[in-house]
Parts: C-alpha cells; sequence; structure tokens
C-alpha cells in the first residue's frame, strides 16, 4: 500500500475514533474532520448552511442563531421593562399593614398637631325642651336617621297651654276693638260721634293688635303647643340622633337637653395649635392627616387664634379631600410644616429607604409599587424633605416600605441566579 493508502486508512481510523467519543457533530451534507486533533483545519464553503443546531462561535447575541433555543431569554425584556416594581395585589397590600400617602407639601421643621372629627357647625344640633312639663312620648332613639323638622320628643306642659289660652284671648280682643274701631269711624262720617273719640278707638285697635301678635310669638317660642298644652319638640337639622336625655314620663324644665343631632356628611377636623401656627395654616393648605382607619390627605378650610383663652390657642379647622372621616369624636393628628421652602416636599420618614445606596421611594403604581429614585434633604421630625425625584402628585407608601425594600432585594437575588 502507498504513502496515499497509508495516510488515508490513518485519516479513517482518527474520523471513527471522534465519531465515537462526541468530538465531531454529523452535518447533513457528510462528515467533516476536526482540525483541532489534525492540525488541518476544515473550512466552511461559502454561502453554505451547514445545517448546525447548536450554537455557533459567529452567532451574535440578539441574533436568531442566539435565541433559537427556547431557554427563556424571550421573558427577560418583560423583566427589563419592570424592573423595580413589586407586585402586590390589593389584598397582600392590606395584610401587609403598607400604608399609602399622598406628598406633603413645604419642608423644613414639622409640628404634629392633636385633634379630633367634630361635626361642622351647621351641621350639629343639640336640642332643648322649650316649655317646663311631661315627656309623654319619645319618638327616637340613639342612631335614628332624622329629618329636618321631623319630630324627636312630645312634652305636655300646663304653661304651654295657658300660652295658648292667652294668644287665643288676645286675638278675640283685639278682633274685637277692631270691630268697634270700624263703627265709630261709620258715625263719625255720620256726624253723631266726634273725630276725638274715633282716634282713641283706633289707638286701642293699634294696641289690641300688638298684644295679639306678641301672644302668638310667645306660643310660637314654646313649640306651637295644642289647645292641650301638648308641645312637639323637632331637630332643626337632619342627620343622626346622638345621646337621648329624656325617658317618657320624665318631667323637663324650659333649656334642659331632650337630644343631640348630628350630620356625618357635615362632619370636619379640628385641631388645637399654637398661636404662631394659626399665620401658617392658610386657607387650601394641604395636610397629612393620621386617623384610626390610616393617612389621608386634608385641605385647612380656615385657622382662627383664641385670644381670649389663658396660654393662648389657636383652632384649625380642616376637611378631607377624598376620604370619608371618622366617626365624630375619632382623634386625629396632622403634621404642620414651618420655615419650608415655597411649593418643598416632604414624606414620612419610613417611606425613604436605601437601595444599592440610593434613596428611593416605592411609588404606587398599576399593579404594585415602583422603587422611585429621589434626593432627600433635611429631615425634620418624622418628616424628611424631597428635594427631587417627585412632582408632587404621587401617591407612595409612607408606613412598612421596608416590606417592600425586602422583597424588591429577593426578587433581584432570584433573577441573578
Amino acid at each position: 500500500m502507498n504513502k496515499y493508502g497509508n495516510k488515508t486508512l490513518i485519516g479513517a481510523t482518527l474520523l471513527a475514533t471522534l465519531l465515537m467519543t462526541g468530538g465531531l457533530t454529523a452535518c447533513s451534507d457528510g462528515a467533516q474532520e476536526d482540525a483541532k486533533s489534525s492540525g488541518a483545519q476544515a473550512e466552511k464553503p461559502a454561502g453554505k448552511d451547514d445545517g448546525h443546531d447548536d450554537h455557533t462561535a459567529d452567532a451574535k447575541p440578539g441574533s436568531a442563531e442566539a435565541h433559537s433555543e427556547g431557554d427563556g431569554d424571550g421573558d427577560h425584556g418583560e423583566e427589563e421593562a419592570e424592573e423595580g416594581v413589586v407586585k402586590l395585589t390589593p389584598d397582600q397590600i392590606k395584610a401587609s399593614g403598607i400604608g399609602v400617602v399622598a406628598v406633603g407639601r413645604g419642608g423644613g421643621a414639622s409640628t404634629r398637631l392633636a385633634g379630633r372629627v367634630e361635626p361642622a357647625i351647621g351641621g350639629r344640633a343639640a336640642i332643648a325642651s322649650t316649655v317646663t312639663g311631661r315627656v309623654e312620648r319619645v319618638l327616637v332613639a340613639p342612631g335614628t336617621a332624622v329629618k329636618s323638622n321631623q319630630p324627636l320628643v312630645i312634652v305636655v306642659s300646663g304653661e304651654a297651654a295657658t300660652f295658648k289660652a292667652a294668644a287665643t284671648a288676645a286675638a278675640a280682643e283685639a278682633e274685637a276693638i277692631r270691630l268697634a274701631y270700624g263703627r265709630d269711624k261709620s258715625l263719625v262720617e255720620q256726624g253723631v260721634v266726634a273725630r276725638q273719640e274715633l282716634e282713641a278707638s283706633r289707638a286701642r285697635s293699634l294696641a289690641a293688635d300688638a298684644a295679639a301678635s306678641a301672644a302668638r310669638a310667645q306660643v310660637a317660642a314654646s313649640g306651637s303647643p295644642d289647645s292641650s298644652g301638648r308641645v312637639t319638640i323637632s331637630s332643626p337639622v337632619a342627620g343622626l340622633v346622638g345621646n337621648v336625655q329624656v325617658t317618657p314620663g320624665g318631667v323637663v324644665s324650659a333649656g334642659t337637653l331632650v337630644a343631640e343631632v348630628s350630620n356625618p356628611d357635615m362632619n370636619e377636623l379640628v385641631f388645637t395649635a399654637p398661636p404662631a401656627l394659626a399665620t401658617l395654616a392658610v386657607p387650601g393648605m394641604k395636610l397629612e392627616v393620621t386617623g384610626p382607619g390610616g393617612s389621608f390627605e386634608a385641605e385647612v378650610i380656615a385657622a382662627a387664634a383664641n385670644v381670649m383663652q389663658q396660654g393662648g390657642t389657636a383652632t384649625i379647622r380642616a376637611k378631607p379631600i377624598s376620604e370619608k372621616l371618622p366617626p365624630a369624636g375619632s382623634p386625629v393628628s396632622a403634621v404642620i410644616i414651618a420655615d419650608g421652602a415655597a411649593g418643598g416636599m416632604s414624606v414620612p420618614a419610613d417611606a425613604v429607604q436605601s437601595v444599592d445606596g440610593r434613596s428611593v421611594v416605592f411609588v404606587a403604581v398599576e399593579g404594585g409599587f415602583k422603587a422611585t429614585p429621589v434626593l432627600a434633604g433635611r429631615r425634620a421630625g418624622n418628616r424628611i424633605e424631597i428635594l427631587s425625584g417627585l412632582t408632587g402628585s404621587e401617591r407612595l407608601v409612607g408606613a412598612n416600605a421596608f416590606l417592600l425594600k425586602a422583597e424588591l432585594a429577593k426578587g433581584e437575588a432570584e433573577h441573578g441566579h
């Protein structure tokens, strides 16, 4: 066998060995030799597809070859688009105790105000008995919803019966004197009675009319009793009945409190503050309020200092912007910012978390919360100034934000693996 035959035999033996060890991949257009083992490198014909299924050295990132296998790279784009977002359902948010608050306005020193929910002026009434008498019927109970002018209690009063009788007598006397004045006027025209008598008759008629008017007013002030002295005490406002102070069969005096009625839709926030803060709490100023049900945003209605009270205090009244207020009497607190830059922003101190060396807050987005980098400024009490990164219209996590930080770190760790 010549030297070329020997080389052919050696090459065939080497090819068979490589095929058995997996060192060479079979191609659709025939077997190719591995140049690394023999020192001879097989060249790939230009413009010809060799039919390899695995990634080649020429495959570029992002090319069709690089993503030909279902290795999950197709989902990588969605993860990048939602980077920094912690997905939570409403039930998960409620269970974790995460509190969402609005961005506060102003920077600098903060003062926490104590207050409570109270019915607004005009939305409450303390109804008292107008006469002294016996309680015949109580028509409502605490919690009863009533309309304006709806009866609450019926009182039977001898005093009221006297007022009613006096008014009836005064009206009758006024009518009799008016008729006498009419007769005198006719006689004067006939020349039978002197004009002087007519003038005296007219004066008596005017006095009788005045007395009758006074008697009617007294009856109205006593609750417009009927002829038996039965007075119906009604509510001047619509709302819910609070305390009921009387029971059937009891005796009440004029001015005794019968019941309280307040309209829950007209409740407002009332805070007590130092007089110096009364000038800062201008109408329209936003307050971050904390109540039994969580935090919400409110707007200042008015503020006034009580200079007559010893030591001096100021009353600040506010109304909620969108949330429904807790029941009247509920304690609340609010933070007011003093000496801050106009248009500045502040958030609760717990809202600012450190993630990868950056200060971030978790802003509410659809389906969860997004970690948003911010530039934090001075800290005043439990508030932190925000110098940039927010527009002021966001709603963000103010309580338990560290839970989202931990969840975000957990998600990034899993993604790294």
